[in-house]
């Protein structure tokens, strides 16, 4: 049985985790500190300190399957995005316990505020790109299906939906067939990309955090951003430009058409949240706040321009 150095919450974290932990060779038999780590809406995650360094255990909770959640495609995107350096190394994977164990990256966390400082967007479509351009992940990720799906399970359920939900399966339909025009195929993407799975250890960006990776259209990556990150037009059209390299029109609407179909698909998963998790989190009111951010912009007259728009050559 391991000892561990640390005393009040933290070493009584530690002793509840214990069994667990010790599960696992990498801890072996020495002391250790446990904290949980701030973030995460599906997960528990732990910063384990060994002698030998610092590790992140994320343990993960039966529901998530509701979630179109596959921990083993997880761990093997997570595998990739380590091998071309932009993800956290993995170092333990145990399925039957909803564990998996990555490298701790010291570094600062983004918040929202964090993508108004100067030259930080370019950082962050680097490390898109760089991500972008690894090894193809072992599944594929699509909002539109993931919000069919999600769909499916809420009524069949009887969970909550927002008023009027269903009033935009026409502009979801729209949006489908005008992405079609231009689809120059998919890419390795993390899809949830929020401020807090930016980490930057000073010299890069990296990019954590895979449990909705799978390949997808870069500019879901861009517009999820975009979305999650509450960045502004202006910003959208930095984060775009620096990811191609140039200014593209059809690129920008076709980012936030995918930025629109991420707020409409995960209303639904917030949904799915509010009746099955045991985490103490208003998942209601973050659905709620994405779903109306969806509803303005079908209900704006820029929607058809960006049908238009996305359509348009380079």
């Amino acid at each position: 049985m391991a000892t561990h150095t640390a005393t009040g919450a933290s070493a009584a974290l530690a002793g509840s985790l214990a069994p667990l932990l010790g599960k696992i060779p990498l801890f072996g038999a020495g002391p250790r500190q446990v904290s949980e780590l701030p973030g995460g809406l599906t997960n528990r995650n732990y910063k384990v300190t060994t002698q030998n360094g610092c590790y992140v255990v994320r343990v993960s909770p039966r529901e998530a399957d509701l979630l179109s959640i596959n921990r083993d495609n997880e761990y093997h995107n997570s595998v990739a995005a380590a091998a071309v350096g932009v993800g956290a190394p993995v170092l333990a994977y145990r399925p039957e316990d909803g564990v998996m164990v990555v490298g701790f990256i010291d570094g600062i966390t983004f918040t929202d505020a964090s993508f108004g400082v100067p030259g930080n967007l370019t950082r962050v479509a680097e490390s898109c790109r760089r991500l972008h351009a690894g090894q193809r992940f072992v599944n594929d990720f699509n909002m539109f299906d993931i919000q069919r799906d999600y769909l499916s399970l809420v009524q069949a359920r009887g969970y909550r939906l927002p008023d009027g939900y269903l009033d935009f399966a026409h502009q979801v339909q729209q949006i489908r067939q005008a992405l079609a025009v231009r689809d120059e195929g998919t890419v390795p993407c993390n899809n949830d990309l929020l401020a807090g799975n930016f980490v930057d250890d000073g010299t890069q960006v990296w990019l954590i955090d895979y449990e909705y990776s799978g390949n997808n259209d870069a500019c879901f990556e861009l517009g999820n951003i975009w979305s999650e990150c509450h960045l502004s037009h202006d910003q959208l059209e930095e984060l775009v430009t620096a990811y191609y390299g140039r200014p593209l029109r059809n690129k920008v609407a076709r980012a936030q058409l995918q930025g629109l179909m991420s707020k409409y698909g995960w209303t639904l998963w917030a949904s799915i949240q509010q009746a099955s998790s045991a985490l103490d989190f208003d998942f209601w009111g973050w659905g709620m706040e994405k779903y109306e951010s969806a509803v303005e912009m079908f209900r704006s007259p820029h929607f058809p321009q960006l049908l238009e728009i996305v359509e348009l050559p380079d």
